[in-house]
């Protein structure tokens, strides 16, 4: 097995960030520090360690999906020590990641796991899996907005991808609508730069699903574990 793959599948990070650590050469095997990307792992026999510690893979996969609240990141720590989701999934005995990223600011949902290869899949761009938000922004957007925004806008140094997004709401006293968007991309802070683009600024932006996966009946900072028709439906996504 790939270095990278078995890395991601003992449930320590997704295969594109087992890559940064093994370049970065935290990654030992039978006290070697290896930085090859393409290095095989005997699974029986090798001793693979990541930053010191001896990692094998996870004997059980673990599936979740949390209703993150506003206020966390999403990766394990960082410079300002604000909280992570991990704290939310801290009675997890098995070590799990997110698939994929919200930002500190956006809440809603976020599926966690320590399969790496679907995280790898579900993350990679040839797999359009649209992730569905409900976005509260300044205004209303016209009819014309909205065509620019379903047709791709540039932002910074890229177009993005075909999206939708539908007026659910309009406040015309307090001068903000509700919209539902849907995008398949996964871009830093994409939903935000998107209506920012068409000068209707997000004002709270929530996850409420990725695929047919939905929060009904999560409380905020609460997780479930999905379903076993759940978890194939992901891995069947192509």
């Amino acid at each position: 097995m790939r270095i990278n793959k078995y890395i991601a599948s003992c449930g320590i990070a997704s295969r594109r960030k087992a890559e940064e650590i093994i370049l970065d050469a935290r990654v030992k095997v039978n006290g070697r520090i290896v930085e090859e990307l393409s290095f095989n792992i005997d699974e029986e026999n090798d001793i693979v360690e990541v930053d010191g510690k001896v990692v094998s893979l996870s004997e059980k996969y673990v599936y979740i999906v949390l209703n993150k609240p506003e206020g966390y990141i999403t990766t394990v720590k960082d410079q300002f020590d604000r909280p992570s989701v991990l704290d939310l999934v801290s009675d997890i005995k098995e070590r799990v990641y997110p698939i994929g990223r919200l930002d500190y600011e956006t809440s809603g949902l976020l599926i966690l796991t320590n399969d790496g290869d679907l995280t790898y899949k579900l993350t990679h761009p040839k797999h359009e899996v649209d992730k569905t938000y409900l976005a509260l922004v300044k205004g209303t957007p016209s009819a014309e907005e909205a065509r620019n925004f379903e047709s791709g806008l540039q932002i910074e140094d890229y177009t993005t991808a075909p999206a939708k997004i539908k007026i659910v709401d309009i406040n015309r006293e307090k001068n903000y609508s509700k919209c539902e968007i849907k995008i398949h991309e996964g871009r830093n802070r994409q939903v935000r730069k998107m209506c920012r683009a068409i000068n209707h600024p997000v004002l709270r932006l929530r996850r409420v699903a990725m695929g047919n996966i939905g929060l009904k009946g999560v409380e905020v900072g609460k997780y479930r574990h999905l379903t076993k028709e759940e978890v194939e439906y992901l891995k069947g996504i192509k």
